[in-house]
């Protein structure tokens, strides 16, 4: 694999949350979130003058932590690896860019991928300094990605998700082990609350008002394993992940549900079974009526 030292060209940014047991200061707070960052680095970046509030002014090791803000910062590695698969453009226009991302890439800068994202792809092959997504998939999910071209017009294509006029269907492929008499057509309509769970990177499912809806049909079955439609309604962090787990539906090489299970990072022969298929709107500027769909495929489709 090719590696290469990074900087990401666009800030990140992480909200700080109001916790139980606050941090005295910002670095306290990064260092229990991102565990795997060494304090060396961040008071590298602070002092470097990587990381600032939304007032642009500079965070040093003893800013204190005032939950409400908003923190600016630029995600650095030493060495970063390339991803061996290639995204594609499905539709582009002067307010819309809609993307279809492979497995393993993540949408935006995380972890130990600066670079090496759909965003900062899509900004080197564009030119597009100007592209944000507007919804996100899971490094692990692949299918279809809706970009903003302008900021001008980002917020009428946000508001599609927020108000639920944007039509999803997600295709799953899992294991019905735990269920073998299924009838093909079944359909489950999920509903709960989800939350963060432990560690900070799994979600959970928890008492309280619902935030999480799912509907789920099964279109086929070969031996143990089944093809589903996912038509999620929400777009809570790993819902259908969960959700399918929930169900005993785990689906085929999920490394977090219903079990963390420690593969490798990059092992690229198990790609989460998991594809943003198809998405379907009215575009909230020029009226259009559209339907985009990812060419990838799953396992036994």
């Amino acid at each position: 694999m090719n590696q290469k030292s990074s900087i990401a060209p666009n800030a990140a940014r992480i909200f700080l949350p109001k916790l139980d047991d606050q941090p005295a200061t910002i670095l306290e707070f990064f260092l229990k979130r991102f565990p795997r960052i060494d304090k060396d680095v961040w008071l590298g970046r602070m002092e470097q003058g990587k990381v600032v509030d939304d007032e642009s002014v500079s965070v040093t090791w003893s800013t204190p932590y005032h939950h409400g803000k908003t923190i600016h910062y630029y995600r650095e590695v030493e060495t970063e690896t390339e991803i061996p698969f290639q995204e594609s453009i499905l539709f582009q226009n002067d307010h819309l860019l809609v993307a279809d991302k492979p497995h393993f890439l993540p949408v935006t800068p995380t972890g130990q991928s600066v670079n090496e994202c759909l965003l900062s792809r899509l900004q080197r092959r564009t030119g597009i300094k100007d592209l944000s997504p507007i919804h996100r998939l899971d490094r692990d999910t692949a299918g279809v990605v809706l970009f903003s071209v302008v900021k001008a017009t980002r917020h009428v294509y946000h508001n599609l998700f927020v108000q639920r006029k944007a039509i999803k269907k997600y295709i799953a492929v899992a294991s019905t082990a735990e269920h073998p008499d299924l009838r093909i057509g079944r359909e489950w309509l999920i509903e709960n609350r989800l939350a963060t769970g432990d560690p900070w990177f799994r979600m959970k499912i928890t008492d309280g008002p619902v935030n999480a809806l799912t509907k789920i049909v099964l279109t086929e079955t070969i031996g143990y394993v089944g093809v589903f439609e996912l038509f999620p309604a929400t777009g809570k962090k790993h819902q259908l992940r969960i959700h399918m787990a929930s169900m005993g539906f785990p689906i085929i090489n999920d490394c977090f549900y219903p079990d963390l299970n420690q593969f490798p990072l990059l092992d690229y022969s198990r790609p989460l079974q998991l594809l943003a298929k198809q998405i379907e709107f009215a575009d909230p500027v020029t009226g259009q009526d559209f339907v985009f769909e990812s060419q990838r495929n799953l396992l036994f489709q």
